[in-house]
C-alpha cells in the first residue's frame, strides 16, 4: 500500500508480515506434506468441505470457465479502451496536453475513479486484510490520516500546482529553486516507481497463479502487455477510463466477497465477537512511544505525512488534478477520492476480521496450509466463495485491476517526467507536439517492458520486497521536504534545499535499510495477536502438538539493534521531512537566505501567500508603493526566468527560426 506513499508504507507493512518467510510460487502447501493426512477425500470420517472448515488446496474450488471469462473480459475491455482513444476518438493522443493531461477537459467521475484506482494497489487489497488478521485493527485509524491528507492537499498544495499549470510537478522545483533540485525530485520519483511497479504486479500475479494453477510466467507478461498497450497508445484518457472500469471491478469484487463471507460465518455480530475475544479490536492504543509499531498517534497522525506525499506532490496524482478544467472540480474530485479510499480501506480492514472469524480455531499459517499471511485472502476467496461460479474470477479481476491501474499510472507519469526533465532539455530546436507525443509513447512502452523483466527478477529475490518497501520509506520524507521548503519557507534557497534533500535521503536510507536488515535477522520482532489450531481436526495429533509448540519456543537474541531501528515505519516520512527542513534551513542560513521579495507569490502555498501579501501591502503603504498582487516580483530578470523556464526549449527554437544571433538572447 499503497502506492505509492503512501505505497512505501504499504510495502513495508506487507514486508513485515513476510519477514519470516520466503514468497514462493507454490505457496499453497502440497497435499503430500507430512503434516497432513494422506487422503482426506476417502471414508466416512473425511472432513467437511463447508466454507470455513480446514481444507487443503487440492480440495478448494478452482477457476472455472466463467471465472476465466470474467477475468479475460476485463483485459479485453481495457485493451479496447486504449484502441478507441488511440485510433477512433475525435481528439487523438498526438499532443503533450492530450497525452499527459487528457486535454484538461475530462469529467470528474472517471478521473476520480482513476485517482482511487491509482492509489489502491493489489498490495493494499491483499496486504491490509493480512495486517488486520495478524496485528489487529489499530491500522484502521488510518482513516483519520486519509481525511487530514485530503484537507491538507486541497488547502496547501493543490492551489499552487493548479495556478502554475505545469506538465510535471517537478517543474515547480526548477521555478522555485534550480534545475539540480528539480532533477533530485524527479530522480527520487522515477527510482521509487520503477521498483514499485514490479512488486505491485508480482504479488497479484502470484495470487492469481495460486488460485488458478496458471503458470506465473505466462500470466504476468500477458497482463502487463495489455497494460503497456493501452497506456502507451491511449495516453491519459485511456488510463483514466480503464482505471474507472477497474475501480468498479475492484469495489464490486471486494464487496461481494465480504457479503458472501459474512453470511457464511453467521453475520457481522459473529465476526465482531470472535475478533473481540482474540483481542483484535484495538483502536485507541495511546502509547506515546515512537518505537511501538502501531499506535493511535503514529497511525492517525504519523502516517499522514506518507499519504500526503503521495497525493500532493506525486506526479501521477498531480497529473490527474491538472486534468480538471477548474480548481473547484479538482477539489470535488479530491473529496470523492477521500470517500472512495476510506470505503475500500474499511472494506479491506473488515475483510481481515472476517478471515479471522472464519478460521478462528484453525489458523492456516500456523498449520502451514499456506506459507504467509498475505496468502490468506486468495485462500479465503476460493474456500468460501469458490462455489459461486464467476465470483472468484470477479475478485481476481478486481485485484489485478488494482495492480494494472497502479502500473498504468506509473508508466504514463514516468513517460512525462523522463521526457520533460531528461530528454526535452537536450533536444536542439523546437520539438513538435506530434513528435513529443510519439517519444512519450515509446518511453512508456520501453519502461513497461523493463518492469515486466523486473517482475521475473523479483520472483527470484525474496529480499527485494524488503528493499522496495524500504525505498518507499526512504523517498517519501525527502520528497515532501523539498516541496515543503519551496512552498512554506520563502527563505529557503536552492543550495539549502538540495543539501537538505540529499541529507534526508541518506539518513532515511540508513534508518530504513538498517531496520529491514534487523527484521530479516530477527533482531526486531513485533507482537502478534493470538491464533488457535484447536479446530484443525484434519491433522495428526502428533503433528498438531508440534505445530502448537513451535511458536512458543524461545528465540535467543544475540545482540540488540540500534535504538533508531526500532522507530515505527509509520514515522519514516515525518522523520525524513524533519531532516530535510532542519538541514535545508541551516544551509540556507549559512549560504544566505532567499529574499522573499524576489519570489513570485504563486510559488508559495496560499496561507504563506496571504502573510507576505499583507506584509508587502503594509510596507508598500509606508513607502508609498502600490499593493503587491499575486504574481508580482520585484526583480524583472527573475520574472522573465519564471515565465520562460517551463518552455525554455520552445522559446529557443522560435528564436533560431527568426534568425536571432547568440548574443541577442544573452542580452535579453
Amino acid at each position: 500500500m499503497s502506492g505509492d506513499g503512501g505505497f512505501g508504507e504499504d510495502l513495508i507493512m506487507v514486508d513485515e508480515q513476510l519477514s519470516s518467510s520466503t514468497l514462493r510460487g507454490d505457496s499453497f502447501i502440497s497435499p503430500s506434506s507430512p503434516l497432513l493426512m494422506d487422503d482426506l477425500s476417502l471414508g466416512p470420517d473425511a472432513p467437511s468441505t463447508t466454507p470455513g472448515t480446514a481444507q487443503l488446496p487440492s480440495q478448494l474450488a478452482m477457476f472455472g470457465l466463467l471465472d476465466y471469462t470474467v477475468f479475460s473480459a476485463m483485459l479485453a475491455m481495457s485493451a479496447l479502451i486504449g484502441v478507441y482513444f488511440a485510433f477512433f476518438a475525435k481528439q487523438k493522443q498526438n499532443t503533450t496536453a492530450e497525452y499527459l493531461m487528457g486535454g484538461k477537459n475530462m469529467g470528474i467521475f472517471p478521473v476520480s475513479m482513476s485517482l482511487i484506482a491509482s492509489y489502491i494497489s493489489g498490495i493494499t487489497l491483499l496486504g491490509m486484510p493480512a495486517e488486520i488478521y495478524v496485528y489487529g485493527t489499530q491500522y484502521w485509524s488510518v482513516l483519520i490520516a486519509i481525511l487530514l491528507m485530503s484537507i491538507g492537499c486541497g488547502v496547501f498544495f493543490l492551489p499552487v500546482f493548479y495556478k502554475l499549470q505545469l506538465n510535471t510537478s517537478y517543474e515547480y522545483l526548477q521555478l522555485r529553486f534550480d534545475r539540480r533540485v528539480r532533477l533530485l525530485g524527479s530522480f527520487l520519483y522515477i527510482i521509487s516507481t520503477l521498483l514499485y511497479i514490479p512488486i505491485v504486479v508480482y504479488i497479484p500475479a502470484l495470487a492469481f497463479s495460486q488460485v488458478t494453477g496458471v503458470n506465473l510466467h505466462l500470466v504476468t507478461p500477458l497482463v502487463c502487455l495489455v497494460c503497456i498497450f493501452y497506456t502507451s497508445l491511449g495516453g491519459m484518457k485511456a488510463v483514466v477510463w480503464t482505471d474507472a472500469l477497474q475501480t468498479i471491478l475492484m469495489f464490486g469484487g471486494a464487496i461481494v466477497v465480504v457479503v458472501v463471507g459474512t453470511v457464511a460465518v453467521g453475520g457481522i455480530d459473529v465476526v465482531w465477537r470472535r475478533s473481540e475475544m482474540s483481542e483484535r479490536i484495538e483502536f485507541f492504543n495511546m502509547d506515546p512511544s515512537p518505537t511501538v509499531r502501531h499506535t493511535f498517534w503514529n497511525i492517525a497522525f504519523g502516517s499522514f505525512f506518507g499519504w500526503i506525499t503521495h497525493i500532493s506532490v506525486n506526479q501521477g496524482m498531480v497529473q490527474r488534478f491538472l486534468a480538471m478544467p477548474s480548481i473547484n472540480k479538482a477539489r470535488t474530485m479530491l473529496f470523492i477520492f477521500c470517500v472512495g479510499v476510506m470505503v475500500i480501506v474499511s472494506v479491506s480492514c473488515y475483510t481481515g476480521l472476517l478471515i479471522y472469524a472464519t478460521y478462528h480455531d484453525c489458523d492456516r499459517v500456523t498449520t502451514k496450509i499456506i506459507h504467509a499471511s498475505d496468502q490468506l485472502l486468495p485462500y479465503f476467496v476460493m474456500d468460501v466463495t469458490g462455489f459461486i461460479p464467476g465470483l472468484p474470477g470477479l475478485f481476481m479481476a478486481g485485484v489485478f485491476s488494482a495492480a494494472l491501474s497502479s502500473m498504468s499510472t506509473g508508466l504514463n507519469s514516468m513517460a512525462g517526467v523522463i521526457f520533460e526533465d531528461y530528454i526535452k532539455p537536450r533536444l536542439s530546436g523546437k520539438v513538435s507536439e506530434a513528435r513529443a507525443s510519439l517519444m512519450m509513447k515509446i518511453i512508456c512502452a520501453a519502461i513497461g517492458v523493463f518492469c515486466v523483466c523486473m517482475v521475473f527478477i523479483v520472483e527470484n529475490l525474496g529480499g527485494v520486497l524488503q528493499v522496495s518497501g524500504s525505498l518507499g520509506g526512504v523517498t517519501n520524507g525527502p520528497m515532501l521536504g523539498i516541496f515543503t521548503l519551496g512552498m512554506f519557507f520563502p527563505w529557503a534557497n536552492s543550495i539549502g534545499t538540495f543539501v537538505g534533500g540529499v541529507a534526508g535521503l541518506l539518513v532515511m536510507s540508513w534508518i530504513s535499510f538498517g531496520t529491514q536488515a534487523a527484521i530479516a535477522a530477527k533482531l526486531i520482532t513485533f507482537p502478534k495477536k493470538p491464533v488457535s489450531v484447536a479446530g484443525c481436526t484434519h491433522l495428526y495429533p502428533d503433528a498438531l502438538s508440534s505445530i502448537v509448540d513451535d511458536p512458543l519456543l524461545p528465540v535467543e537474541v544475540q545482540e540488540e539493534p540500534l535504538s533508531i531501528y526500532n522507530l515505527s515505519y509509520t514515522l519514516y516520512s515525518l522523520t525524513g521531512l524533519v531532516v530535510v527542513l532542519v538541514v535545508g534551513l541551516l544551509v540556507s542560513y549559512v549560504t544566505g537566505f532567499q529574499d522573499p521579495e524576489q519570489l513570485d507569490l504563486d510559488l508559495l502555498t496560499p496561507p504563506i501567500q496571504r502573510f507576505f501579501r499583507k506584509k508587502g501591502d503594509e510596507q508598500g503603504k509606508a513607502n508609498g508603493r502600490p499593493a503587491r498582487a499575486n504574481g508580482d516580483v520585484e526583480n524583472p530578470k527573475l520574472m522573465e526566468a519564471l515565465l520562460s523556464s517551463a518552455d525554455n526549449d520552445d522559446k529557443r527554437g522560435r528564436t533560431e527560426q527568426q534568425g536571432a544571433t547568440d548574443e541577442e538572447p544573452q542580452a535579453s
